[in-house]
């Protein structure tokens, strides 16, 4: 039996619809997630009417509680694979519904792949029907483990397309394909970013990523848990860089279907960034070393030189800069989270 498609009818008071640029009407998927949290508060702030959807596989409530009684802000829960529809316009679409971690994505790879390409696809048919713009989220892991540093949007990867990350991996290309394809046949307006690591408030304590593991380790008084020889790199890219590019990339008309990385190019060993937080943290009990998962990637460096001759967009919050206010947050949100567990019985 086919199920009935969903219609979520966000009714914004718009008063004007001379251009997309007055009173804007922008859908993000994945909205509650940490990048997307952000987002739909920037938005906000800039006087958009926002809609978020997600169905809060990943993303958390408690990320968009504070955002649902600003009327110019909707939220529905709902997961993209299925197909659904809004009344009304939709001026842009930021596509950022998946898991992002591998611990998160892994648990169900069928459904990450599916959340790629299916809800993809169905966020381009909404973009075609309301002849909005929309921004595919893509990653870094689209490159693989590179054998090249750093990495151009012109490198195709070294990928495994039968490994623990392809589910991820792979689906992230094949919505890349599917992106440019809409942009070429049915003439969608699409922008493609590649997403290297990103950190920053309203990451999820548990998420499993190396910047939240070792600030909420640290802060347990625990080790500090590395994979490997924590010699790989990665390049770490502050929350509100990445909104900035984001937003930068979504604005660009000169960009079109190329995808574009958006990430820091400051290049740092795990074990160096093991080292910063520690410093900052006393309470870290050192380092463990333990085994590297299969396929996990040697290096991470974006070259942005496309993001800075197309939409004149670098990165300008340094990592320690970043790092005090995620452990500020992280801090926070593991005292709240203490606060909320019962009282051990003394008996």
């Amino acid at each position: 039996m086919e199920h009935k498609k969903k219609q979520f009818a966000p009714e914004f008071e718009i008063t004007s619809r001379a251009g997309k640029t007055s009173e804007r009407v922008v859908m993000v998927a994945g909205g509650a997630g940490f990048i997307g949290a952000n987002l739909c508060r920037r938005l906000l702030e800039r006087g958009d009417n926002v809609i978020c959807i997600d169905n809060l596989e990943t993303g958390r409530h408690q990320n968009v509680a504070g955002l649902v009684s600003n009327p110019s802000f909707r939220f529905y829960l709902h997961d993209i694979i299925s197909p659904f529809s809004v009344t009304g316009p939709v001026d842009q679409i930021y596509n950022l519904a998946c898991p992002a971690s591998p611990k998160k994505y892994q648990k169900d790879p069928i459904h990450t792949f599916l959340t790629s390409v299916i809800g993809a696809l169905n966020l381009l048919d909404i973009a075609a029907l309301k002849n909005a713009t929309v921004l595919q989220s893509s990653t870094s892991e689209v490159y693989g483990d590179p054998d090249v540093s750093p990495q151009s949007e012109s490198f195709r990867g070294l990928v495994n397309t039968i490994g623990p990350r392809a589910c991820y991996d792979e689906g992230k290309r094949a919505a890349e394909t599917l992106f440019h394809d809409m942009y070429e046949v049915r003439h969608v307006d699409v922008r493609i970013a590649r997403i290297f690591n990103t950190y920053g408030p309203m990451m999820d304590s548990e998420d499993g990523r190396v910047v939240s593991n070792f600030v909420v380790q640290a802060l347990k008084g625990e080790a500090l848990t590395v994979y490997g020889t924590g010699e790989q790199t990665r390049s770490f890219c502050y929350i509100s860089d990445m909104l900035d590019g984001l937003i930068a990339l979504m604005e660009c008309v000169v960009c079109g279907a190329d995808p574009v990385n958006l990430g820091n190019p400051i290049e740092f060993t795990i074990n160096e960034l093991a080292e910063l937080v520690s410093n900052r943290i006393p309470t870290a009990g050192g380092v463990v070393y333990e085994g590297l998962p299969e396929d996990d990637p040697h290096q991470r460096r974006p070259d942005i030189s496309l993001a800075k001759s197309r939409m004149g967009w670098e990165p300008t919050v340094s990592l320690s800069e970043g790092l005090e206010e995620t452990i500020k947050y992280l801090r926070a949100e593991l005292e709240e989270i203490q606060n909320l567990r019962p009282a051990e019985s003394d008996s």
